[in-house]
């Protein structure tokens, strides 16, 4: 009881008194033009209508958020704007890519034990090759053309 409220004189029917915080904390949830609480993942007040501060979104976000950030440029639509592709043409040009892959990976993958296995490799990446080809000429004749500028 002592460490509640040091030296203070307590009387047998009174509880001791909490020595008072400095300041008490804001909240992170509320407005600042009105002083109403914001609804869970609300962008606007719903008394007032003024925009949430940017500060207490970000203070809702979870920890592991900001390290996922980087990820964003792997998104289909960032990579579309970023080689100015159609949605057909991207597509093809991944497939291409992966039949690349697949054709490194062959080679990787199995070994070669006979002059048979050999060429059986070979046929394989030939065949993920050919793929690949066919693909990225599917995505050449796809691409859409932007009209020029005037």
């Amino acid at each position: 009881m002592s460490e509640v409220a040091p030296n203070e004189t307590q009387e047998f029917w009174r509880p001791p008194v909490a020595q008072p915080e400095a300041s008490p904390p804001s909240l992170a949830g509320a407005c600042t033009s009105c002083g109403s609480e914001f609804m869970v993942g609300a962008r606007f007040c719903h008394v007032c209508g003024a925009s949430r501060s940017p500060t207490a979104s970000s203070a809702t976000q979870p920890g592991w958020m900001p390290s996922w950030e980087f990820l964003k440029i792997l998104e289909f639509q960032s990579i579309q704007e970023w080689l100015r592709l159609s949605t057909a043409s991207l597509v093809a040009f991944l497939i291409g890519l992966g039949c690349l892959l697949a054709a490194v990976l062959v080679g990787l993958v199995y070994s070669v034990q006979s002059i048979a296995d050999f060429q059986a490799i070979q046929l394989w990446r030939i065949e993920w090759l050919l793929a690949a080809v066919a693909a990225f000429v599917a995505g050449i004749l796809l691409k859409r053309d932007e009209p020029a500028a005037k």
